[in-house]
């Protein structure tokens, strides 16, 4: 069971001043497009967030206390050593910032890409040289080079007791996922191909809870499937490096982006060699992973199959639309102990169109399917449509699955040919006309039912007595039945129901508070506020018709 609850980690970006920073830097962009601007923008946040943690690291070493007594500051094995990336002198952000005004400015920040490319072999090929093209007006590079210079004051301006550093509370690598954000909103469509909403990556993260092990996404984007998961391991007492992660991109621009907002928060992956379709050239074949995590393409019809596939195991996936191939893709790279969860459209669930129904029934069969959640619409920036998570595990025995937060495991009971449903279509608020967003207490709620049902609550009570825990002081907190929000449910229902994975089909509707009004008088006391309306509808009418014969439109 989850036994502390998840920390706000305000995953949205929030800290005050990002908007403003967003306005100011897109005022700057022109006639660009918005996809191309992103870029620009992204690789000056980066080079910002090195230079600014380099110059954090090199203070210590000059300082030379302590650990780093008798350190070289000039010695790049002293940064590496720490994770912090050697930054090269004409890649300093002030070197940066003091020729902002030259027109040679753009090439300036291509020969400081390249200095860190050479330098850093992680950084290989990744970061964007194209800053000195004739297209890039070079006074709004300058001015958007002198915007960005302002974070790290706007940190440190923070004063008194709770005064923090632009590192401690991490303000870049937040900018960095806002920016990502406003630009995946600001490319429509598009944007989807790198950035998953945050509310969603946070739901399913907060639901696998993956504190330790192998993580792995094969249409990984810009990698914010691993970013949270590893927010996940530090807010709940573990290390960066818990988690091995391996990721796979088809794109390569988005690659790149992968590769750099895991970079700036010190995440080592393994993203292959290079960009690649997932089912022309898996680049993990033999990964086994205690976490897959994903949101592939949706309904995708433009995929390569092959009809001998080993990941075909259930059933051969109709070549007009990926959804279960990417399902069986996931389950063929899933460990014995591990749990995947991922993003699907609405149609996964009950499409019956060239084998999926099959295919479906033959998993659900195969006692695969732990949890499904039914989500709102208007969650992406891309499409409209409704979209589900899927949660898969290949065991559902009883067994204790520890963490680092705490002495006492989870006890996880035997929940064999067993399925949880969540219809959380209702949750959400509307941040703007036509966005929604899960919120903290939303995506509390979910992730609590799933751990509540999950957990054996007993058995975790008896260990955490004998640990000597105050336990709190009603029993038996586990897991109910919500009408209209959560349904435990058989496979045998399920089979019933046509192999069918729809959440409202199981959870049924929400009971209505009785409000002890007698059913004869609410139905008299209705009725007649009904023919009062219609009284009023009737003089409305009227009056309507004797001013437009007052206007001379008698007919």
């Amino acid at each position: 069971m989850a036994k502390k609850a998840a920390k706000n980690n305000d995953s949205s970006a929030t800290i005050g001043f990002e908007a403003k920073l967003w306005l100011a830097a897109d005022k700057l962009r022109n006639n660009m497009d918005a996809a191309e601007y992103k870029h620009v923008v992204l690789g000056l946040i980066f080079i910002k967030y090195i230079s600014d943690a380099f110059e954090e690291m090199r203070a210590k070493l000059l300082e030379g206390k302590g650990d780093y007594e008798g350190a070289d500051p000039e010695d790049a094995d002293e940064y590496k050593a720490e994770n912090v990336f050697w930054v090269p002198k004409e890649a300093r952000w002030y070197e940066l910032q003091a020729a902002a005004k030259q027109p040679t400015i753009g090439k300036v920040v291509d020969d400081a890409m390249v200095a860190l490319e050479r330098d850093n072999p992680r950084l290989k090929g990744v970061l964007p040289k194209d800053y000195a093209r004739p297209a890039l007006d070079k006074h709004r590079l300058g001015e958007l080079i002198d915007l960005i210079g302002t974070i790290t004051l706007i940190a440190t301006a923070t004063e008194g007791e709770d005064a923090k550093s632009h590192r401690s509370v991490d303000l870049l690598g937040r900018v960095y996922e806002y920016f990502l954000t406003r630009f995946a909103s600001a490319e429509g469509k598009n944007g989807g191909q790198f950035y998953t909403p945050s509310c969603i990556v946070r739901t399913i993260v907060e639901m696998l809870a993956p504190y330790k092990g192998r993580v792995y996404d094969p249409a990984c984007g810009s990698g914010g499937m691993f970013v949270q998961s590893e927010k996940f391991v530090v807010e709940h007492g573990g290390r960066i490096g818990d988690l091995s992660i391996y990721g796979q991109e088809s794109n390569a621009t988005t690659r790149r982006l992968a590769i750099m907002n895991l970079a700036i928060r010190g995440i080592e992956a393994d993203f292959g060699p290079e960009q690649a379709d997932t089912f022309r050239r898996d680049l993990h074949k033999d990964l086994k992973a205690q976490f897959v995590i994903a949101n592939p393409p949706f309904n995708d019809s433009d995929w390569h199959r092959v009809d001998d596939d080993v990941r075909w195991q259930y059933g051969v996936p109709p070549k007009g639309n990926a959804n279960f191939a990417w399902v069986q893709h996931f389950i063929h790279h899933l460990a014995p102990d591990g749990f995947a969860g991922f993003v699907l459209a609405n149609g996964s669930m009950s499409s019956n169109q060239s084998g999926e129904g099959d295919i479906r029934k033959a998993i659900i069969e195969a006692d695969l399917v732990d949890c499904m959640v039914a989500l709102p619409g208007q969650l992406f920036y891309s499409t409209q449509i409704p979209v589900c998570l899927w949660f898969l595990t290949k065991s559902k025995n009883a067994r204790t699955v520890g963490h680092p937060d705490d002495d006492v495991p989870d006890f996880l009971r035997d929940h064999r040919r067993e399925t949880l449903f969540i219809d959380a279509r209702k949750m959400g608020t509307l941040i703007d006309r036509v966005h929604r967003e899960l919120t903290e207490e939303d995506i509390k709620k979910i992730a609590e039912t799933y751990h509540a049902w999950r957990s054996d609550d007993l058995a975790w009570r008896g260990a955490a007595n004998t640990a000597g825990y105050t336990l709190p002081a009603e029993p038996g907190s586990g897991y109910q039945n919500i009408p209209g929000f959560c349904k435990s449910t058989t496979t045998a229902e399920i089979a019933a129901h046509g192999y069918v994975l729809t959440p409202g089909r199981y959870v049924g509707a929400e009971e209505v508070e009785d409000d002890g009004e007698p059913f004869e008088e609410k139905m008299a006391r209705l009725v007649a506020e009904l023919n009062e309306q219609f009284a009023e509808s009737a003089k409305l009418e009227q009056t309507i018709k004797v001013n437009l014969r007052g206007l001379g439109y008698d007919r």
